[in-house]
């Protein structure tokens, strides 16, 4: 036994048990480490400082309690606290194997502790006559324009989660006939997409500017700040605004103001799903594991 077993096995899950057995994207295990630098801040308000943490602290009902303090005391949503509690529940998953002296904690907190339902989000997402307002913004004269475009367009054409358009290299599009990218996904999941001839054409002028004859190139990231350095979700979020405002001044209200980058995700399967494309192939070319997530987009969509 250590001298504080909580301490020790919790940084043995992030250091040893994420990365090497479970093989979790980076992604994931920031979103663990910040679930649990939330209970730490929890407990420090309620006077027990980091190091004296130990499983008899972490009884249901104070978890509980931790949880209901992230939505009335931190402003969470409720989508937010059921990821802190998938993050408590893995790390309990490990702690039941690990330590089986603690396994009716476990339990209590394993199956006593639940999900809290929420509403289902409206599906937001853009008419084609949307997409081609927004992709006719970028001035594709200007270096920058040119970047803006190749993202925008690939981020529609390829129904590309944001994280993995700021992930990808070089390497993985292929421009030549017939073109494709390959986007590596929650689960670090890989899955080979078919693009337009259009958007081949615009990512090809735009490498050809961008990453002429640079040594390794292949393993460069596609889209780039000012600095060299691979764009962020919130960088993508901050070009996309750009090009919103810039539609809504010349055609108030022609975009919602508050679009998204996911919103271009959400677009694609639309148009999928209204060309006539089934709900598997839909869900096959986003990335989903089960398709109940694709049907959303069957509901929001009652005339198809």
């Amino acid at each position: 036994m250590k001298t504080n077993d909580f301490s020790y096995q919790l940084s043995r899950y992030f250091t040893t048990y994420l990365v090497g057995q479970r093989n979790l994207s980076s992604n994931t295990i920031a979103s663990y480490r910040d679930a649990f630098s939330n209970l730490l801040r929890f407990f420090q308000q309620q006077g027990i400082s980091a190091e004296r943490i130990d499983f008899s602290h972490l009884t249901r009902e104070r978890l509980e309690d931790f949880l209901e303090w992230l939505e009335t005391t931190q402003h969470c949503s409720i989508s937010t606290r059921n990821q802190r509690l998938a993050a408590l529940k893995s790390f309990f998953r490990y702690v039941q194997i690990v330590c089986p002296e603690h396994l009716a904690l476990c339990n209590q907190i394993l199956v006593g502790m639940r999900n809290k339902k929420s509403p289902k989000p409206v599906i937001q997402y853009l008419d084609k006559a949307g997409i081609s307002l927004l992709l006719s913004q970028p001035d594709v004269t200007s270096e920058t324009g040119l970047r803006d475009l190749a993202m925008l367009s690939l981020l529609y054409d390829a129904g590309a989660r944001v994280q993995e358009l700021c992930d990808l290299t070089v390497k993985h599009l292929r421009l030549a006939a017939p073109p494709s990218v390959v986007l590596t996904g929650k689960g670090m999941k890989s899955r080979l997409i078919p693009l337009s001839k259009q958007n081949a054409s615009i990512l090809n002028s735009y490498l050809k500017k961008q990453k002429p004859n640079q040594p390794c190139a292949e393993n460069l990231p596609v889209f780039t700040n000012r600095q060299g350095e691979k764009l962020t979700r919130g960088g993508v979020a901050y070009i996309l605004q750009k090009y919103v405002r810039k539609a809504n001044s010349s055609a108030s209200g022609a975009l919602p103001e508050s679009l998204t980058p996911h919103c271009l995700r959400h677009s694609k399967a639309m148009h999928l799903l209204e060309a006539g494309s089934n709900l598997i192939y839909i869900r096959d070319f986003l990335g989903h594991e089960e398709i109940e997530t694709t049907q959303i987009y069957a509901k929001a969509n009652p005339e198809t």
